[in-house]
Order: C-alpha cells, then sequence, then structure tokens
C-alpha cells in the first residue's frame, strides 16, 4: 500500500520563507512539515511512499536520503508548473491497485485502517477525508429576541464539509482521470461519476498555509510528537 505524498507546490502563501525551501521542507516544531506527514502513516504501519516532488525537487530528494533505511522512498520530478492532478497522473505507473494520495501540509489523527476499511465498503474508485470547517471568526448565539445569549470562539462549522486531504483511490480512477487540477478537475468528476465518497473525520486536524499556522503547529508539537500522531501499531 503505497502512499503518495503532493511535495511539487511553490507555497505561495507561505512566502517568503518558500523562497528558499518548498513548502514541504518548511519546519514544524524542529523537523520539516512532510516529516510530521510521513510519520502519520508510519506510525500506523504504512511506510511505503512516492513523493511527487516538483519546486526544488532536490531538496525534497536531500531529504529523502535522510529518512530511516526501513521505510521505501521514492521522489519523483513531476515538474514545477504541474498542478495536483498532473503530479498524480505522473507517477501513477510507480502505484498498485489501491493507493493513499495526501498533502504535505496537512496534518490530522485520521485513523488510516479505518479510513481504508470505509473506502473498501464502498463501491466507488476514490475516498476523500473531509472535516468541518473552523470557522475564522467568534460566533454569537442569539435568542428569539435576538439578545446575545453565548458566545463560540472560531467553532466548526458541521454544515460545512471541507477537503482535509487523506485520500483513497483505486487504480481505475485513471481509466477517466479528469484533468490536471485534482480539486477543480478530478475530484468533480470523480464525484460526477458518482465515484468518490467521503470519509467524516471528527479528531483534529489543521494545514499549514502561512507562518502563522507554522507556528501554532510548532507549539502543538512543544513537547509531544503533536495531537496528530496516533499510537503506534504494534
Amino acid at each position: 500500500m503505497r502512499t503518495v505524498i503532493l511535495c511539487g507546490g511553490r507555497g505561495v502563501r507561505a512566502m517568503p520563507e518558500t523562497l528558499e525551501l518548498p513548502k514541504p521542507l518548511l519546519p514544524v516544531g524542529d523537523r520539516p512539515v512532510l516529516a510530521h506527514v510521513m510519520e502519520i502513516y508510519v506510525e500506523q504501519g504504512f511506510t511505503d511512499f512516492v513523493l511527487a516532488a516538483g519546486y526544488k525537487a532536490e531538496l525534497v530528494w536531500k531529504f529523502a536520503q535522510g529518512l530511516p533505511a526501513s521505510w521505501r522512498v521514492d521522489v519523483i520530478d513531476t515538474g514545477e508548473e504541474t498542478n495536483t492532478g498532473g503530479r498524480v497522473w505522473k507517477v501513477r505507473e510507480q502505484l498498485g491497485d489501491e493507493f493513499f494520495l495526501t498533502y504535505s501540509d496537512g496534518l490530522g489523527d485520521v485513523d488510516l485502517s479505518a479510513l481504508l476499511a470505509f473506502h473498501r465498503d464502498h463501491p466507488g474508485a476514490a475516498t476523500v477525508t473531509t472535516v468541518s470547517l473552523p470557522s475564522p471568526y467568534g460566533t454569537f448565539d442569539l435568542d428569539d429576541h435576538n439578545r446575545v445569549s453565548g458566545f463560540r470562539e472560531k467553532p466548526k462549522l458541521d454544515d460545512h464539509l471541507i477537503n482535509a486531504g487523506f485520500f483513497v483511490m483505486d487504480a481505475r480512477v485513471f481509466d477517466s482521470w479528469g484533468g490536471d487540477d485534482l480539486e477543480r478537475d478530478v475530484l468533480p468528476a470523480l464525484a460526477q461519476a458518482s465515484e468518490l465518497f467521503a470519509y467524516r473525520h471528527h479528531g483534529f486536524w489543521k494545514s499549514m498555509d502561512t507562518q502563522k499556522d507554522a507556528q501554532e503547529l510548532t507549539t502543538l508539537c512543544a513537547e509531544s510528537h503533536g495531537p496528530w500522531v496516533r499510537p503506534r501499531i504494534q
């Protein structure tokens, strides 16, 4: 069971830090965020990776050289200008009949075995993990007379689900791959064909889009591995 990690983007929202480093190598604590993403899988028994690199691919390759020899890690340069869907397409020959796929900047304590079981239990070719949209603002609760009855600091909006990454896909998705952009082309095409199902994750999840996000994640892992790491499978 291989895990494809998308590592090729420029990380524009994380500039100027990404002028020197690709976004997957920006630090969270004392390690690159990519190392934390890989640890999520390794701690649950999945140690076989394809890193779909692009921008500053040579630095991703150098990072991979320092990973444990017991992990299988292939770094494939999929091109600096290639979009997310195109990167997956370019590594398809490295994959088996079933594979994980995720981003290099999203951290969550997703139960990968439960995700895989959910995927195998439905007829679709792909599963996407979803989480409730975290509001960037605090919200007011009002009573029938518009009196403020409560205040919630940045609540999760359970009626609005967003893409958290952590996909499972069957190889047959490539028979009707919908384009070069995973989010705008491929996933809508799979949904239109009734091939895409959503696995709802209710635990921890946070993406590292900005330097502020990196600082918040660093604080969370200051004294431990971070809330995104599940206990190791024995």
